[in-house]
């Protein structure tokens, strides 16, 4: 029903003569945001309908965000700490030891192998806090983690 009469309300703002409304607070009718309403159906695009995304083309004249546009996507905490790990790792193998100093920074390369469309590129990582942190908060890690970093060379004391 929203999706309804925010439709409606930007076609009539559109049929007085006005542009399309493309930024949050710009243009308010009946108490929808209708900049908003806008920007949502374009970075929402993938989960409208055909019938919908037909409408919005070619009687609103909204067509999809591009890539550019979109915002990034999170990286959950879990894969956050595989790529630190991933980091203490490689500085194991270097260095033989994971007394890491404070502020050391280690870079990794991430990323696909460029065929599913994700470049490689280089991170760097405050490895030194990282591990210090991992350290202080050892009892709250998991069994699993904590054999991970010893694995990996972590003294815990």
């Amino acid at each position: 029903m929203t999706w309804q009469r925010c439709f409606h309300l930007v076609r009539q703002h559109l049929d007085t003569g006005h542009a399309l409304p493309t930024t949050a607070g710009e243009v308010v009718r009946q108490g929808e945001d209708l900049g908003r309403w806008v920007t949502s159906v374009r970075l929402g695009w993938d989960q409208l309908t055909a019938v919908q995304q037909w409408m919005c083309e070619q009687v609103l004249g909204i067509e999809p965000a591009g890539e550019d546009e979109k915002p990034k996507t999170r990286t959950s905490q879990a894969d956050k700490w595989a790529v630190h790990y991933t980091a203490a790792a490689q500085f194991f193998a270097r260095e033989g030891h994971l007394t890491v100093p404070r502020k050391h920074i280690e870079t990794i390369t991430v990323g696909g192998s460029g065929r599913d469309g994700q470049a490689q590129r280089d991170v760097e990582l405050k490895l030194g806090t990282w591990v210090a942190n991992q350290r202080r908060r050892a009892v709250t890690l998991t069994p699993e983690r904590v054999e991970q970093l010893s694995k990996a060379g972590m003294r815990w004391a």
